[in-house]
Formats: C-alpha cells, sequence, structure tokens
C-alpha cells in the first residue's frame, strides 16, 4: 500500500559527493521530461531540507518507475502537468491489492477526485494527506500539485529526505524508502531500479570529443538497461529478436539489442549505415591491427573480438569504445546494454575507426 509518497532525498546540488552524477546520465525508459524533473528536484531540495545530503536523481528515478512506470503513455506537458492524471485504487480496505486499510476523505476530492476515501496520486502516488504537508511548487505557477511532475519530484524529495538523512548511507536509503512503503518486497525492487539508474548516470565524460562521435556515444549510453536480445535491434532502436543465439537463447520474446543491433542503432545516429553482423562491420572503416594494443583505440572505434584473432571469420563480438578502457556493451543473453572493460570479452581482434 502506498503510504504518503515518494521519493527520496535530499541535499544540495554544489554538494553531491556522489562522483557527480546528480545532473549527468540518462536512462533509456525514463522519458525526457521526467527525468528533467528528477534532476530538477535534486536542485531545489537543499533550499527546504539543507541538512539532509545524498540526492541523486537515480533515487526518484527508482520511485518512480516502481510507482507509475514514469508516467509513460500520459501526455507530459512543458510546465510539468501530466494528463490524463494517475489515480491509485481507493483505500477503503477492500483487500484489493494489499488494500488492507481504509482511509477516510481529507482533501474533499481535490487531488483524487473523489470525497468517499482517499487514494494515491500523481507520478509519485502521494496520498492527498501527505502532499499536504510535503507538497512544494517547484515550477512557479504558484500551486503544488501532485499531478506536476516537478511539484511531485520535488516533494517526493522532501519527503524522503525527513529532517535531514544522509542518503550516501545505505541504511539511511533504505529507512527513507521503508517510511514511504514498509515492505521489504518494496524496497528491495525500488533498490535494484535505483542501482540501475546509477549505472545509467556513471558514465565517461563526452566534452572533448568532435560532435559526431558524440552522437554515437551518447545514443548507445542512451541505451544502458536495454535488454540483450538474440537478434534484437536495428538503426531505429531496440526490437524483438529471433531465435536462437549458439547457446539456444531466443530473442523472440525479449525487445532490445545485441551486440551488432546495438552499433547498427548507435552509428545511424550519425548518419553511417553499418552491416548488420559484427564479422560484417570489421569489413568497415580503417582497420586497427590487434597487434597495436588497446591503447590506439579512440572514442567511436569499433572494438571486435574473434575465436581465433587474425582470422576476420571467426569475429563473433562487438562493441563501442567510449574511452579510459572501456566499451558500451551488449555482452550476452541475460544482460543488459552496459559498460564493460574491453577487455571484459575474450579474443580482443582489433578495431574499426569510422569517424
Amino acid at each position: 500500500m502506498s503510504n504518503a509518497i515518494s521519493a527520496y532525498a535530499a541535499l544540495k546540488s554544489a554538494a553531491t559527493g556522489d562522483g557527480g552524477i546528480a545532473d549527468g546520465g540518462t536512462a533509456a525508459d525514463i522519458p525526457a521530461r521526467m527525468l528533467a524533473a528528477y534532476k530538477g528536484a535534486v536542485h531545489q531540495v537543499g533550499t527546504y531540507v539543507p541538512s539532509c545530503r545524498g540526492m541523486r536523481w537515480p533515487i526518484l528515478a527508482g520511485i518512480a518507475k516502481v510507482e507509475s512506470n514514469h508516467a509513460i503513455g500520459r501526455r507530459i506537458a512543458d510546465n510539468g502537468d501530466i494528463r490524463p492524471k494517475i489515480y491509485g485504487v481507493l483505500l477503503n480496505g477492500s483487500g484489493t491489492g494489499g488494500n488492507t486499510t481504509a482511509f477516510p476523505d481529507t482533501d474533499h476530492g481535490t487531488w483524487d477526485g473523489t470525497a468517499t476515501g482517499e487514494r494515491a496520486v500523481g507520478p509519485f502516488q502521494f496520498l492527498p494527506s501527505t502532499w499536504e504537508s510535503v507538497g512544494k511548487d517547484a515550477n512557479g505557477d504558484r500551486t503544488a500539485d501532485p499531478h506536476n511532475a516537478d511539484d511531485a519530484a520535488l516533494g517526493a524529495a522532501v519527503y524522503l529526505c525527513g529532517k535531514g538523512r544522509d542518503l550516501t548511507k545505505r541504511a539511511q536509503l533504505k529507512a527513507a524508502l521503508l517510511q514511504y512503503n514498509h515492505s521489504g518486497e518494496y524496497v528491495a525492487n525500488v533498490l535494484g531500479w535505483i542501482d540501475q539508474y546509477t549505472a545509467a548516470a556513471r558514465g565517461p565524460g563526452l566534452e572533448n570529443v568532435p560532435a559526431t562521435v558524440r552522437a554515437v556515444l551518447e545514443a548507445a549510453l542512451s541505451q544502458r538497461g536495454v535488454p540483450y536480445s538474440w537478434g534484437g535491434g536495428n538503426a531505429h532502436g531496440p526490437t524483438y529478436g529471433i531465435c536462437c543465439s549458439p547457446s539456444g537463447k531466443s530473442g523472440t520474446a525479449i525487445k532490445g539489442f545485441d551486440c551488432s543491433g546495438l552499433t547498427t542503432y548507435a552509428y545511424a545516429r550519425a548518419g553511417i549505415r553499418l552491416p548488420r553482423t559484427a564479422a560484417a562491420q570489421a569489413g568497415v572503416g580503417r582497420w586497427i591491427p590487434a597487434g597495436l594494443g588497446t591503447s590506439v583505440l579512440k572514442p567511436g572505434d569499433l572494438v571486435f573480438y574473434a575465436y581465433a584473432p587474425g582470422r576476420d571469420a571467426t569475429i563473433y563480438h562487438v562493441g563501442i569504445y567510449v574511452g579510459g578502457g572501456q566499451m558500451v556493451n551488449a555482452a550476452r543473453p541475460g544482460t543488459v546494454v552496459r559498460l564493460d572493460a574491453v577487455d571484459a570479452m575474450p579474443g580482443y581482434a582489433g578495431g574499426a575507426r569510422l569517424l
């Protein structure tokens, strides 16, 4: 049962202490307008709870993922208003969906559209009674509205910040989540999303790479967290895959990317059409022999792996080098698109420079 609401917490934007991920990063499944709301809350919450530490957008994103799937399917206006509005079940003690406690009406239907009881509202599923105490006007329209992405994200941050938690500490983060929903299963679910979004937020700096290279890398990095799907992905994005990988894994029920599907998608953002398989992609661009080592690789280079390095016909895998010894990688069935070390895959066979 949703208890008040969501989100987590806090700190002044100048004191994240989290490797700089409060502002940076993105994730494939979050609408841009919702992500902007989460990041905006990071900057504003310190005004209301200056003693709280550890505010990061992935925490807000983790809760909003579980509570409303980031309001996907709704219209999100430029000012943050979400329509149609998001309503939870009427909390009348019926037992439906874990609803075992009746909550009397507190807002006369102002926020939850009914005066017969209470129901959670908005992308962070606040109860009206909780919104009354933590709701904030984040977008400057002089109304604190739980159906507005900016207001809801800031209210959620304030709520879980409490009187000044340090959310860089895992125990205090868990306590904040338990305050929102006193369920170990719920907390574990939200923490899993927080960790995934944290991984998506951390990444290499792209400030000093050419614009075309940045377009490729940002496209690839934006897909972190998308599932691996054998045969999945094309120039337009993730797709359902085919059957079956050498290990017998089918991609027909998984919408995502395999290694060459991901590279095809990323390079299409720079106007470059690649053939569909890793082995065929090795024939495009200027070849970088494996004997030169990986130190000669530059961001944007394709990196290849072979069962028998030196024999192109045995190339089985491709990734995109991002610098610092790392690549964007759709590694194998059962994983997601992620950052990996270049030496995470066996049989480095060389690279190709297309940009």
